[in-house]
């Protein structure tokens, strides 16, 4: 595993202190333009912009890999599709446990 260049847990309200840094953040897809914008919700509910062009279909729920352009944004560099299905709650702790005191036991 390579731990170079790690990417921090996020949703929308924990995207905002990393802005510049690599992150990764499974966003529920609401919309896609086309044009390498995908529109989607994170795992706490608010609105997150993806830029940048997916390899393929979209499941309902994907993570992305990439860099935080701005608090609301991520210009992606791997995309994961992860189903139809994901226990969103869950996710969103996993984000708020990776930035608190247990940071150091997610690289």
């Amino acid at each position: 595993m390579d731990t170079s260049n790690p990417a921090v847990f996020v949703n929308a309200e924990l995207l905002r202190m990393h802005v510049g840094r690599r992150v990764r953040a499974v966003i529920q897809v609401l919309r896609s333009d086309g044009g390498g914008t995908v529109v989607g919700k994170s795992t706490d509910e608010q609105q997150l912009v993806i830029k940048g062009h997916p390899p393929g279909p979209l499941s309902t729920f994907v993570e992305v890999i990439g860099i935080a352009d701005s608090n609301q944004s991520i210009r992606a560099e791997i995309w994961t599709n992860f189903g139809d299905t994901l226990d969103t709650a869950s996710y969103n702790q996993v984000c708020q446990l990776a930035n608190g005191d247990y940071k150091h036991l997610f690289i």
